[in-house]
């Protein structure tokens, strides 16, 4: 009577919940003197009342009920099993259940794995559980580990229809970002057929929308992975073309969506992938459409389909975005055709201050994409101010779009940009120095690079205005860095600050001292060859002042650190040495001839007629055209 009262009645349901019918029923569900009919009775009025509202998902785990359905598993009666598995099942898939509580126990999944070769039943709820409780690498690993591979892969040819889309499921979720799942996917063949050719099968146009998008999402993973080559032709011939199929305005709102995403995910890295999709069914034009009809012209007969696809609109909006960001990552002539799509900049413009979060973070990401392009930071870019609602976003976002964020305006700063003075009169530097304090690795690079670019033939009162804003603290702090990459931008930074003559004498006037020593700290520490040479070639700039020079003439420490780095084994740095040396006894300039003769007594003219024997035809040049100002 209960089970025919809560059937389709949310109200009956509540009403029976209030009333406490849940422990009684978990009481006759675990007793032992329960006969099985009756068990089994109380499992079906339990998963029906699961099947309610989120509430009634969390009063019934309020009385522990996973723990007495796992129990009921291990009953010898297949209909008492097939009950429990459903209403765990139907548990599960609620966003409202934790997905560790299928976890807490480690025999519990071994038995979830003897027990799928029970019935078709079994099959389809447990592959629905794993798939929707196989939460990133840890759940996959237990999984894996448990066989679910081997246990799974002959589902696929299940006579179930049922069967066959909830394990097609599980491979989609185990084989996502996961190298191991992948790799073991392409080698397991069901009935002498490898897996892919399997997925490949389900990809064709006869077979149901879920299930050419599910396989298509197990290739793309298994692609990403490396398990299959980006040009083999289940991926180009196949994969693709289904997940541009999927893009178009026939399809519901929810397909439309999760093929973009795949498709973006699919061709992020592959430049040859991007090609292809780029001319694939006109998709650059086919995605405008994301922004115009969240429902389908057939699905509009039916009016709540209408209001749903209306309040998901922003998430057709986002999965453009993403798309388009992966289709431009590389290629010039993409990033056009994406840009002259109707009304393209003004729809970037308003995705930057739209309240979702996701199509927010998706605007910056194709924004970046676009400004890869050093035309469209000229053109596009100049003409719809992008850099008004980007600098907007960069006041008090998360961390995920700030990184992306400020990528994008390291690309704006760039010389050639005709938004780097804007920028500059809206308070950028304030803002990325105190970028390159975060605690956030990215943050920190981005805000260092962006400075490097805006110093980067900058007038003196901008390299000014950097130096103050940083604080010498907050460079020692960047130089001392334990990532090599803000090391590097540090030194750009610096390289970029002590540039053109006038400059240079006026920056090492004011912090010439915290200089020198900065470039002493990073000569005597453990560094690679690169930021080596990047410090020497800061001393030659150094050598270029017409003041600068005496801070090294006067420092013997560094004179012996360039005499050092003059006979070192790697050419590259022998070269940036060499180049301090010329600088310092260029003879047109006053006091050179002292400089000469110390230089000399230190025995650097010994080393230069060594290094004009050289081998290596640069270090040779350089070294005679040294020689030369002495005998000038």
């Amino acid at each position: 009577d209960m089970k025919n009262a809560v059937i389709g009645n949310n109200k009956q349901k509540a009403n029976l919940i209030v009333l406490g019918a849940v422990p009684r029923l978990l009481y006759l569900l675990q007793q032992e003197t329960s006969s099985t009919e009756l068990r089994t009775e109380c499992a079906v009025v339990l998963g029906s009342l699961a099947m309610g509202t989120e509430n009634n998902v969390k009063s019934l785990l309020d009385c522990h009920i996973i723990t007495a359905l796992l129990q009921g598993l291990l009953s010898p009666d297949l209909k008492f099993i097939e009950a429990c598995l459903r209403c765990l099942r139907t548990i599960f898939i609620s966003p409202v259940t934790p997905e560790d509580l299928l976890y807490t126990d480690a025999t519990v999944i071994s038995h979830l794995m003897a027990l799928l070769s029970r019935s078709r039943y079994t099959q389809e709820y447990i592959c629905q559980i794993f798939s929707h409780c196989c939460k990133g690498p840890d759940h996959q690993t237990i999984l894996f580990n448990h066989g679910a591979v081997q246990n799974i892969a002959h589902l696929l040819v299940s006579t179930s229809y049922k069967v066959q889309m909830q394990a097609l499921k599980c491979f989609s979720v185990l084989a996502f970002e996961n190298p191991q799942v992948s790799m073991t996917l392409v080698n397991v063949s069901v009935d002498g057929e490898l897996l892919p050719q399997i997925f490949v099968k389900m990809l064709q146009r006869d077979k149901p929308i879920e299930m050419q998008l599910t396989s298509a999402k197990c290739l793309t993973s298994m692609c990403r992975a490396g398990a299959i080559r980006t040009d083999d032709s289940c991926i180009v011939l196949k994969t693709l073309p289904c997940l541009v199929r999927m893009c178009s305005k026939e399809r519901l709102l929810e397909e439309r969506v999760e093929g973009a995403e795949t498709l973006a995910y699919l061709i992020e890295t592959d430049v040859e992938l991007q090609r292809t999709a780029s001319i694939t069914d006109h998709l650059i034009v086919m995605l405008a459409d994301y922004f115009k009809y969240p429902s389908s012209v057939s699905a509009i007969t039916d009016i709540k389909r209408l209001d749903h696809d209306l309040k998901h609109a922003h998430e057709l909006r986002q999965a453009a975005f993403k798309l388009y960001a992966s289709l431009g990552a590389n290629d010039e002539d993409i990033r056009k055709k994406i840009i002259e799509t109707e009304n393209m900049m003004d729809r970037i413009v308003n995705g930057l201050s739209e309240s979702s979060i996701k199509v927010r973070l998706a605007a910056v990401r194709c924004l970046h994409s676009l400004s890869r392009s050093v035309q469209q930071l000229r053109t596009s870019f100049q003409d719809h101010a992008v850099w008004k609602p980007l600098m907007k976003v960069l006041q008090n976002a998360p961390n995920e779009i700030l990184v992306v964020a400020s990528s994008t305006l390291c690309n704006l700063l760039l010389e050639f940009s005709p938004s780097k003075e804007p920028i500059l009169e809206s308070g950028a530097i304030e803002l990325l120095c105190s970028l390159t304090q975060s605690e956030n690795l990215a943050l920190r690079v981005n805000g260092i690079w962006a400075l490097m670019n805006m110093a980067f033939q900058a007038e003196q009162k901008i390299k000014s205005d950097i130096l103050r804003g940083l604080s010498t603290e907050q460079l020692f702090q960047l130089l001392s860095d334990s990532d090599v990459n803000v090391l590097m931008k540090t030194l750009g930074l610096l390289r970029n600050l002590l540039s053109t003559r006038p400059h240079i004498d006026h920056i090492m006037s004011t912090h010439g001292k915290q200089i020198m020593q900065a470039v002493t700290l990073i000569l005597e520490g453990e560094h690679n060859i690169e930021v080596k040479e990047q410090t020497l070639c800061i001393l030659a700039n150094i050598a270029d002042g017409t003041t600068a020079k005496e801070l090294i003439m006067t420092n013997d420490d560094i004179l012996q650190k360039i005499k050092y780095y003059m006979s070192h084994s790697n050419a590259k740095l022998q070269l940036a040495a060499m180049f301090c040396i010329s600088n310092l006894i260029w003879n047109e300039e006053e006091g050179s001839q002292e400089r000469q003769d110390k230089l000399r007594d230190m025995g650097i003219v010994d080393i230069l007629h060594k290094l004009s024997q050289s081998s290596d035809p640069n270090l040779c040049d350089k070294a005679k055209t040294a020689l030369q100002q002495y005998l000038a």
